[in-house]
């Protein structure tokens, strides 16, 4: 279950910064505090991985995969 259970992001890219930014606005319409919006980032953009990466990703919002 994702910190942020309401917030859904669909993964249209493999590009690791269009993800991070999608969930960033998602995160800011959500209301999400400034901080924590930081947070993520940082420890999204701070993986090199990109297997761990999407894990990330999916730790903090729902990420859904495309039809």
């Amino acid at each position: 279950m994702p910190i942020y259970p309401d917030v859904h992001v669909a993964l249209h890219s493999r590009n690791r910064y269009a993800l991070v930014s999608a969930i960033r606005l998602g995160l800011r319409r959500a209301g999400t505090a400034p901080a924590e919006i930081d947070r993520f980032s940082q420890e999204a953009l701070g993986e090199q991985d990109a297997r761990r990466f999407e894990e990330i990703c999916r730790t903090w919002v729902q990420v859904e995969q495309p039809a």
